[in-house]
């Protein structure tokens, strides 16, 4: 399993990047044996909160790394996320509200249903330290002040430039492999020769960061985000001021558009202090302004995430703005996507021709999620058509949809309509767990007829097993009688084979073939008892069939039905392996 590490190289992999893509591929890479060095070019992380939703497939990686506990202690948890609100000032009167990001009760039970996890609301500047002090504890080597100059690249691995910036020195560490997750400006990136398509820097916006206690006009109403419906103050394609509660709730951010053609953007602390009294509604509050900056909308990302030894992902493959909350969590999973796929090709396990399905599976979602997050910026004009005067004089904002007349009615109706669209920023389920990969680590059912989705697919979750699905969420049973789900029986540096107690040929199986990447478990034994039936229900298998699990709780090959006998298993897991894996699978297993 294991190949021997000669002196020639530093670590198996350098990542290049701490945050959410860097610290992910960090803490799994070394919880998977890999030696793995990871560098950030700034003295610690990150000093702007940046992303902060974290959905359920994200908690789940996260879950599966053993991190999640860690996460829920510092994260405003899924009940306080609340409402969205579009008001017009916080103490002004409201337009609507939204149940978002599965709180509503119209939704929050498919939350439930399909995830072990729950949602979170957590600044980036909490996560990464959680991420690169587990990496750092599973034997992950950190060095930050390290700056990334270079690379060149042969036959058996790169040597990589970099820069101590405390010193200026440079050096070069040889790995056999580098991973990219330095971000929208990303190095190497460049220097793989990879790019991205599509447009930078349509839009502008600013955030300007502040402390402040703002609890009586919202702890009754709790809301992580909070639309300010205000045409003096609305600038920009969505076209609304933003209050968002970064730790609830004495520390926001505000945020605004601006017209590039106009130029750079007022970044002075006049116009934020301003701003921020006009967003609140109450002219004499003194906030602590700690930063004011700008930043750019992009719609880009890349077809291609891998040149030969070199592999980039997270911001540096799909560039987009914050809408949706897509960013961070798509990082994460390109992670835990790539790092396992390493992991097997470093250690022996498994031919490199492995590592094409990481573009195969990750540039289809990438595309998917900057289209995804530039739309919902769009799905803004319906409300402000809604909202805006249907005659020269006539009433806008709250007073129209207040009037007692046909017009009224009609700004009413027009604005729900509106809701229901922005259902697909807010309460998107379905893009966030309804990938479907297709690659050459994927073994499509034979004479598969194509999914039928039961609704709508962006919206809801369909649970699946699939293959390139996840593997459903099921609650088991386990030692001593405690709740754990189908995801906490698969994961870490295994290939699982989830099957039932008919099932009992492909164990037999699979001790014959003795690899070491491959284990099965039995659904409805000691320690995995499915006394809800919830497996029963989902599996889509025979009680005889089986369901072959990958590392990252994706479905690979599932057999139907039962196999003949035991050697008829044992063929059929031989073929699996030779298929995923290469020729280093047979190589892995007794004769």
């Amino acid at each position: 399993m294991m190949v021997d590490h000669d002196a020639h190289f530093d670590a198996d992999v350098l990542v290049v990047g701490l945050g959410p893509m860097g610290g992910t591929t960090a803490l799994a890479l070394a919880q998977y044996g890999v030696r793995v060095n990871a560098i950030s070019r700034q003295p610690w992380l990150a000093d702007t909160p940046r992303a902060h939703i974290m959905n359920l497939r994200a908690a789940e990686v996260l879950r599966s790394l053993g991190v999640e506990e860690r996460l829920q202690e510092q994260a405003t948890p899924w009940e306080s996320i609340g409402d969205t609100l579009f008001t017009t000032s916080l103490v002004g009167p409201e337009v609507f509200r939204m149940r978002t990001w599965g709180t509503g009760d119209d939704r929050h039970g498919d939350y439930l249903r399909s995830s072990p996890a729950t949602m979170l609301d957590i600044p980036q500047t909490l996560v990464e330290p959680i991420l690169v002090n587990a990496a750092a504890g599973h034997g992950a080597k950190i060095s930050f002040s390290t700056e990334y100059i270079s690379s060149v690249q042969d036959a058996e691995g790169v040597t990589v430039s970099l820069r101590d910036r405390l010193n200026g020195i440079d050096y070069e560490q040889r790995v056999r492999y580098l991973v990219g997750a330095d971000g929208a400006r990303s190095r190497v990136m460049d220097s793989a020769g990879l790019t991205v398509e599509g447009q930078l820097g349509r839009a502008g916006h600013v955030y300007a960061q502040f402390r402040g206690d703002l609890s009586q006009y919202v702890a009754h109403r709790p809301s992580i985000l909070n639309f300010i419906v205000n045409p003096e103050v609305a600038v920009g394609e969505i076209g609304f001021g933003l209050l968002r509660a970064v730790k609830p709730w004495d520390t926001w951010i505000a945020g605004w558009g601006f017209d590039m053609t106009k130029g750079d953007p007022d970044v002075s602390r006049e116009t934020a202090l301003a701003r921020i009294r006009a967003y609140v509604g109450d002219p004499d509050f003194e906030p602590e302004i700690t930063s004011i900056a700008p930043w750019y909308v992009n719609e880009a990302s890349a077809a291609v995430y891998s040149n030969g030894r070199i592999f980039c992902g997270g911001d540096a493959t799909h560039r987009h703005p914050p809408s949706s909350g897509l960013g961070s969590n798509t990082c994460i999973q390109d992670a835990f996507n790539l790092a396992w796929k390493l992991a097997f090709v470093v250690q022996g396990d498994a031919d490199p021709v492995l590592l094409e399905s990481y573009t195969a599976e990750r540039a289809p979602v990438g595309k998917q999620i900057v289209a995804r997050a530039n739309q919902s910026r769009r799905d803004y004009a319906p409300i402000h058509e809604a909202l805006k005067p249907s005659y020269e004089g006539g009433p806008s904002g709250p007073a129209r949809l207040k009037a007692q007349n046909a017009d009224g009615a009609a700004a009413r109706a027009a604005l729900a309509a509106a809701i229901d669209l922005k259902q697909y920023e807010f309460n998107a389920q379905g893009i966030e767990m309804n990938q479907r990969y297709e690659s050459n680590a994927v073994i499509p059912d034979a004479h598969g007829a194509p999914e039928i989705w039961q609704r709508d697919r962006d919206l809801y979750v369909q649970p699946t097993t699939r293959p390139g699905a996840k593997v459903p969420h099921a609650w088991l049973v386990g030692a001593k009688g405690r709740r754990l789900s189908t995801l906490d029986i698969v994961g870490g540096p295994y290939l699982t084979v989830l099957i039932s107690p008919s099932g009992v040929a492909w164990a037999e199986a699979a001790e014959v073939l003795a690899h070491p990447r491959l284990r099965t478990i039995t659904i409805g034994e000691p320690g995995a008892d499915d006394l809800y039936y919830e497996w029963h229900r989902v599996r889509e298998v025979d009680d005889g069939g089986a369901v072959l699990v990958r590392p990252d709780g994706v479905v690979a090959w599932r057999a139907l039905t039962a196999p003949m006998d035991a050697a008829d298993a044992r063929a059929q897991l031989e073929d699996v392996l030779a298929r995923l894996l290469g020729a280093p699978a047979l190589a892995g297993t007794r004769a």
